[in-house]
């Protein structure tokens, strides 16, 4: 045998011995070797244990007031526990009592029950927002659900639309098309902590979507004369607001009972409610006053020579319900007049003359700011909680034309905002694009979310019928209309005040 030879010899025998030794000493490290958990608390070791189920059931049987509370069998450990099972030969096992009590301190079980995830979109205001509930049986969030669209929906109604046994309107009435929540609502069976707050009760998670908060705080306990319309108004509420706090009554005409306990709690729904509604209906169209001056009658002469008659209109219109709140906006598809309007005529007596300053501005009647059929969409009332100084007037279409109610001299005008808006926009302090017409005896009239082309300017003087700007959406505004709002002294000035645009007619 060369050297060479020897040498390769010498090579093998090293590495067949070294993988003998290898051998041996995996032999023996299985031997010795045992299967253990590391225990995980919020990403911390808590120790090793021998045997996993021994703590999960430890966990479950030491539990049993929150099994009481909630009434399920088994209580799991909290959502960020882990356990992750090794293989080590060392002896550092930790008692299952004493991992116990780190998960008891420093951790809060779970129970199994369901998720509910709720998502606002992003809109132009907002970003995107979730909301968690938390149910242990899904039936709780479903009857939470009805009682919340119930509110605002009639419960007959809903349940004719949900089984598509809707009565095909003859006359006037109206029928849901479309019904649907704008956020996205997922449910998803989870581990749920004992420190979130869990409905059991589909009447309390109801308060709470309805609401916003876990109960209602403020309540009102009915007296004599009370009125659902007078209860309603002397707690910031509008009687639709009412009814949808207290779902018992079916209209403002429902009778209170002296001592009775009601809601006056402003609503403030954790979900939002789309109706769709094809409405017929008919609706009043306010007369207009002609004067007729004869100067060999004195200066506070009056007298009605043919009294006015309101027009009656029976319209066919899409209607956009939003959590019960009817939409600033209405199309209006079709209009049938029923009875037309009779204008008062009145014969009046001499102008007074001018005695000293500049010439005052011609008082003269007041005409209605919109082409006609209209449809008022919100009054002069409380409405979100902050009272609507004005009339918000729809149904003549995009683009159509706005008229002075009567003649005067413009003071005010505004036209930097977008056409269409969207509600919470504070362009042109929320009122988009508007004039603002200066009349006599200290009368203003404000026409508000105007398109941006308004045709007259500050300065201009106008007469009663002539056309000052196009009805828009902008500003804060939930749907094409004019916001009409008249006031005593300029309008957001010290000592002036907003009176109803109705009082004029």
């Amino acid at each position: 045998m060369n050297k060479k030879q020897k040498g390769f010899t010498i090579v093998i025998t090293i590495i067949t011995f070294a993988i003998m030794i290898g051998i041996g000493f995996e032999n023996r490290l299985k031997d010795t070797s045992k299967t253990v958990f590391q225990v995980y608390l919020n990403g911390q070791k808590l120790g090793l244990i021998t045997n996993q189920e021994e703590l999960l059931n430890k966990i479950n049987e030491e539990q049993t007031d929150i099994k009481t509370t909630y009434g399920v069998d088994k209580v799991y450990p909290p959502n960020n526990f882990e356990i992750i099972r090794y293989k080590t030969y060392k002896n550092e096992i930790t008692p299952v009592d004493e991992i116990y009590n780190k998960v008891k301190e420093k951790g809060d079980f779970t129970i199994k029950g369901y998720t509910i995830t709720i998502t606002k979109k992003k809109t132009e205001e907002s970003e995107e927002k979730k909301q968690y509930i938390y149910v242990l049986d899904q039936q709780v969030f479903k009857d939470a659900l009805e009682m919340l669209i119930t509110a605002f929906v009639d419960k007959e109604d809903y349940q004719n639309y949900i089984n598509n046994t809707q009565d095909e309107i003859i006359n006037v009435g109206q029928i849901i098309e479309h019904m649907y929540f704008e956020e996205s609502i997922t449910i998803k069976e989870s581990n749920i902590s004992i420190k979130d707050k869990i409905y059991t009760d589909a009447t309390e998670l109801g308060q709470f979507l309805l609401f916003g908060k876990k109960e209602t705080s403020q309540k009102y306990r009915v007296q004599k004369g009370d009125t659902i319309t007078s209860v309603a108004e002397s707690n910031k509420l509008n009687p639709q607001e009412f009814l949808i706090a207290n779902p018992r009554f079916k209209s403002k005409e429902s009778l209170l009972a002296i001592g009775e306990e009601v809601s006056v709690d402003l609503i403030n729904p954790i979900l939002t409610l789309v109706e769709e509604l094809h409405v017929v209906e008919d609706t009043e169209q306010v007369y207009e006053t002609e004067e007729i001056r004869d100067n060999s009658k004195p200066y506070d002469y009056r007298e009605v020579t043919q009294a006015g008659i309101t027009g009656i209109v029976r319209t066919t219109q899409e209607v956009k319900m939003t959590n019960g709140e009817r939409s600033q906006g209405t199309v209006l598809i079709s209009s049938v007049t029923l009875r037309e309007a009779v204008n008062e005529i009145a014969t009046v007596g001499k102008a007074r003359p001018v005695t000293s300053g500049r010439p005052p501005l011609n008082t003269g009647n007041w005409g209605w700011p919109t082409n006609r059929p209209y449809i008022i969409t919100t009054n002069y009332e409380w409405r979100w909680g902050s009272f609507h100084y004005a009339l918000d007037i729809s149904g003549t279409g995009f683009g159509s034309p706005i008229y002075a109610a009567r003649d005067g001299r413009v003071v005010q005008t505004n036209n930097t905002c977008a056409n269409i808006g969207y509600y919470g926009s504070w362009c042109g302090m929320s009122y988009g694009n508007y004039i603002v017409i200066e009349h006599g005896n200290n009368y203003y009239t404000m026409y508000a979310h105007l398109t941006q082309d308004l045709k007259v300017n500050v300065g201009d003087r106008v007469g009663r019928g002539q056309i000052i700007g196009s009805m828009g959406s902008s500003g804060s505004s939930t749907g094409t209309h004019l916001h009409y709002g008249v006031s005593i002294g300029l309008p957001h000035n010290p000592g002036s005040r907003w009176i109803s645009p109705w009082s004029l007619y």
